[in-house]
């Protein structure tokens, strides 16, 4: 039996995720994920590549607004309402790695303040409005898909057996916030999840993308902020696609509410999903081949 064990949504690009028991997919991915996003004065993104610090923010969602933190200065908290009404802020043109001239608002003066003083790093906080469209890479995409400020996709799926796998090779095991998944499910065997060309969860006919090429971002632990070699040059031996280090699978879904049947599938809002729900009607297909080295 394979299952919906996990399920996170990362409100602001690059900060820490929110573990939750059910997610709303809308027409970007999970409601709320990545919808802000940091940028530097040139409209690119900020993430914990150029800045470590982001690892330490901690992130809430609680009565339709966003609390963001420092670890070590839990009191001097930025409140941000979880939807920005857009009438009200600036127009700019912002970055994501490739994917140029998208379409945001900022925010705030005082949230690019208090994002600027706690990071020691000038930047601006933005966010999407719901008629900006980001088309997803044409190459994987079948309705015309959008994505929020996301590296490329909607959703990324990870096999905790997956995960398990690679710790057994590790000298010191690395959680599952390294990789920044959205759904993760148990009771698959290891990188099972890479051959699944299409899948359902609930109402939600999710299909296959590209893998997720890994980069130095894993190699920083979450909870410290520090970097090291690992997990990177261990998955660098035995997980390379297409000159890529892969691990985790990019999904697409597509809304079929008549297909959310009675038992344990079943969903209070036809709209969710949530932890526990079966996967069902994988069929497979033979993911391209990775090198050993």
């Amino acid at each position: 039996m394979i299952y919906v064990s996990q399920l996170v949504i990362y409100p602001i690009k690059s900060l820490r995720g929110i573990a939750v028991n059910r997610a709303v997919l809308d027409r970007t991915g999970f409601q709320y994920d990545r919808r802000f996003m940091l940028v530097t004065a040139d409209g690119h993104c900020l993430t914990q590549h150029r800045c470590p610090q982001m690892a330490l923010l901690q992130v809430a969602m609680q009565n339709g607004e966003l609390q963001v933190w420092h670890r070590d200065q839990p009191d001097d908290r930025l409140v941000l309402p979880l939807v920005v009404s857009s009438p009200e802020c600036s127009v700019m043109q912002v970055s994501v790695w490739d994917s140029h001239a998208i379409e945001a608002v900022r925010v705030s003066d005082q949230a690019d303040f208090w994002f600027s003083r706690i990071l020691h790093e000038v930047c601006q906080l933005v966010y999407m409005p719901d008629h900006t469209h980001r088309a997803v890479d044409q190459t994987y995409a079948r309705h015309q898909e959008s994505v929020s400020f996301a590296d490329g996709y909607p959703y990324l799926l990870i096999g905790q057996a997956s995960l398990d796998a690679l710790n057994q090779r590790l000298v010191e095991p690395v959680s599952m916030q390294r990789f920044r998944p959205n759904i993760v499910v148990s009771g698959a065997e290891p990188y099972a999840e890479e051959s699944w060309e299409h899948f359902r969860i609930g109402g939600f006919t999710f299909y296959r993308g590209e893998s997720c090429g890994r980069c130095i971002l894993t190699t920083l632990d979450p909870d410290t902020g520090q970097k090291g070699p690992e997990p990177l040059r261990t998955l660098s031996t035995y997980r390379q696609q297409d000159h890529k280090i892969v691990f985790g699978q990019y999904v697409l879904a597509v809304h079929n509410p008549a297909r959310a049947v009675a038992g344990s599938s079943t969903v209070n809002d036809p709209n969710e999903i949530r932890i526990g729900q079966l996967v069902e009607e994988i069929r497979h297909e033979q993911p391209a081949a990775l090198a050993i080295l």
